[in-house]
């Protein structure tokens, strides 16, 4: 019999989040302690993108599934700041490579203290987070974690190559999204079993989780790019177009498109050409790039929950299948 305060599958993040909330505290408290350096502009830096909110939906999601197997304490929440730190370093070293200038409403680091030190703080938040992993003292932690930030890596020098790029298609598109964002999703999850001492196969299963969960998140947060509003998003509408980034619905406009709008579009996406988004927009609307989209979203997330059929029926697991939900109902 479930628990009756189980969120269900459509249960709204407020109520997820909630249930975390007592170790989520406890990590924000350790993340805070752990940035701390004798140099000011690193403390003002780091504070500031930290600072700035964001759904935490990384960490959370290793507390999520420790807490699924029955397992909490200090190894978790150290390990759900570790996450947390790679992510940011990758949030501070994305907006100088991608020339941003807003995320989640506001003006990003880069823009307030120059590339230079986004940069630098980047670096020492990736080196922080290895700090605080090795104090755990788990060689199986620091490979799924030494192994996944190198992943990180290499998804971004791929997405780099296939920018403004009119010819990238959709398996090279989910290659880039695997490495850049569904891999750390996944090392989260892992890292929650293994933490759990869950056996090989669940440990898989959690991965899997978290890696088309990944999928899901990024597919529709590449949608709202072309169906939402800035300040919905919290960044400008359009900024994939202007700085050349291939996402699906632009793809799927481009592979089913007549002759003449694919040239028009190849045009626009060669020069980052943003006063061409009303074009984009139409060969989008007119090619149902976006329901397209939404639906390979969508497979993803019914993906992500079909791996958890063999956990136990408890809170923490019904929470994962909401935020399956979640990552594909969201506006921004």
């Amino acid at each position: 019999m479930a628990d009756p305060t189980v969120p269900p599958s459509s249960a709204p993040l407020p109520r997820i989040q909630a249930l975390a909330a007592p170790e989520m505290a406890a990590v924000d408290t350790l993340i805070r302690q752990r940035l701390a350096s004798d140099v000011v502009l690193i403390n003002q830096v780091a504070e500031y993108i930290i600072g700035a909110g964001g759904k935490r939906l990384r960490p959370m999601l290793l507390l999520l599934a420790a807490g699924a197997l029955g397992h909490r304490g200090q190894d978790a929440h150290q390990l759900a700041a570790v996450v947390e730190f790679i992510h940011t370093s990758t949030l501070l070293h994305d907006d100088v490579v991608d020339e941003s200038d807003l995320r989640r409403g506001r003006k990003t680091a880069n823009a307030v203290w120059g590339n230079a030190a986004s940069v630098l703080v980047g670096d020492f938040l990736y080196s922080r987070s290895f700090q605080l992993m090795v104090e755990l003292e788990r060689m199986d932690v620091q490979r799924i974690l030494a192994d996944t930030t190198n992943t990180i890596a290499e998804g971004e020098v791929l997405q780099l190559l296939h920018v403004r790029n009119p010819d990238t298609d959709e398996a090279a598109y989910l290659r880039v999204i695997e490495r850049k964002t569904a891999i750390l999703f996944a090392a989260a999850t892992r890292l929650g079993a293994l933490l759990a001492g869950a056996d090989a196969a669940t440990q898989d299963a959690l991965h899997d989780y978290g890696l088309n969960l990944g999928y899901a998140f990024q597919i529709a947060d590449d949608v709202l790019d072309y169906a939402s509003d800035a300040a919905t998003m919290g960044k400008n509408l359009g900024d994939d177009l202007a700085e050349g980034k291939m996402t699906l619905p632009l793809i799927h406009a481009m592979a089913h498109s007549d002759a003449a709008i694919r040239a028009e579009l190849r045009r626009i996406i060669e020069h980052g050409d943003i006063d061409g988004m009303p074009i984009v927009q139409n060969a989008i609307a007119a090619c149902g790039s976006l329901a397209y989209s939404r639906a390979r979203a969508m497979d993803y997330a019914n993906a992500a929950e079909a791996t958890l059929s063999a956990l136990p029926d408890n809170d923490h697991v019904a929470a994962l299948r909401g935020l399956a939900r979640y990552s594909v109902s969201r506006d921004h």
